[in-house]
């Protein structure tokens, strides 16, 4: 194959891998938010 085309290859590879990590560290920081408000707060973990 090309190597403009192996490069392509890679960068949609990163950019996935990269959406990924983002929305695992997004709910992670959500939780994590939510127990830190029922502990602190009192505020059901639905809210």
């Amino acid at each position: 194959m090309n190597i403009l085309t192996w490069i392509l290859v890679g960068l949609i590879g990163l950019m996935g891998v990269l959406v990924v990590v983002g929305t695992v560290v997004g709910m992670v920081g959500v939780i994590i938010y939510k127990i830190y408000r029922k502990i602190r707060f009192g505020i059901s973990l639905y809210n």
